[in-house]
């Protein structure tokens, strides 16, 4: 099979964890893939240990922190002329020690920044690549930490995700504002609500362009990946523990190589062709069990909230809808 002739997919994160171990599944199944990451170097290390053939991959830089940055990895696949089978909008940054909230390349605090301004902004500027392909997807990672339809969406520490009024976003979210409800920062629901912002994203890109352009917008949870690369900035203990606790006692633990199947499944597999589905494999791990479509939340999909939203984060990104 020749490189042309192989379907192509845009990972972000793709230098550990989750993203890294989707690259291989895809490559597995016969796909090229991108790996966006803003460390190149720890990129294609990760990938030479993985033992990832050559030629089925390249590493490309993208910071989604920077929305130059994502602006200028747009610009150059754009001047490549490729279209593009899936994007997988997979990276996250995790800081639950922060005690003051850290600022991107633009003002806006760095987990929403990352996990989903930068995401927002590479989803709308690649709808027309995405468009030239045959049965395009757009994957996004979600967590069952911003899903209060389950119980990890309901535990209270630090606090549940909840976006509020979008006050934050409202008042311009630069200092001294880092919360989305304009509360004070708290890093851990800073993660969750980002989180909670990508699921209503790719509701959103559906009611808006599924109809119109066949792209199957959807978003997936794994299953518990206590030990990925995630939680290094949590602390020591938690980081010994959290994979134990998952194993032993919710059995939701999920390895890093099943994660990156699962990811690839969706991004790939014929059973996967529904848009506007959260996908999940359930809390609790049984062998064998297949994907089914996880309920969402009120938060997650409520219609008129979805698009205030994403008229909102628009003119954050400097986006023109």
């Amino acid at each position: 099979m020749t490189l042309s002739a192989k379907p192509l997919a845009i990972v972000t994160g793709a230098s550990s964890g989750v993203g890294l171990h989707a690259t291989r599944a895809l490559i597995g199944k016969g796909w090229h893939v991108i790996m966006a990451c803003r460390d190149l170097n720890k990129a294609a290390a990760a990938a030479s240990a993985l033992d990832l053939p050559q030629g089925s991959y390249e590493i490309a830089h993208l910071d989604l922190a920077s929305l130059d940055s994502v602006r200028a990895f747009h610009a150059a696949f754009r001047a490549g002329g490729k279209p593009l089978d899936a994007l997988v909008c997979n990276a996250a940054t995790y800081l639950p020690q922060l005690k003051e909230p850290m600022r991107s390349a633009d003002g806006y605090e760095i987990s929403v920044a990352t996990n989903y301004l930068g995401h927002f902004l590479l989803a709308n500027l690649m709808l027309d690549d995405l468009q030239r392909a045959v049965a395009p997807r757009l994957v996004t990672l979600g967590t069952v930490t911003a899903n209060s339809e389950e119980f990890g969406g309901k535990v209270p520490i630090p606090a549940p995700a909840d976006l509020g009024d979008f006050q934050g976003f409202r008042d311009g979210f630069k200092n001294p504002i880092a919360m989305i409800d304009g509360k004070p920062f708290k890093p851990g629901k800073a993660y969750k609500d980002s989180k909670l912002c990508t699921m209503m994203m790719s509701r959103e890109l559906h009611t808006r362009f599924h109809a119109g352009t066949g792209i199957v917008f959807s978003t997936l949870y794994p299953g518990c990946v206590a030990d990925t690369p995630l939680f290094r900035n949590a602390p020591r203990l938690f980081q010994k523990i959290f994979p134990w606790f998952q194993k032993n006692i919710t059995k939701g633990y999920v390895s890093q190589p099943l994660s990156g199947d699962r990811v690839a499944q969706v991004v790939a597999d014929p059973g996967f062709v529904q848009s506007g589905v959260h996908w999940s494999w359930g809390n609790r791990q049984e062998p064998g069990r297949r994907a089914f479509a996880q309920s969402l939340s009120s938060k997650a999909t409520d219609a008129t909230r979805s698009k205030t939203l994403f008229d909102l984060s628009a003119g954050l990104v400097g986006l023109d809808t």
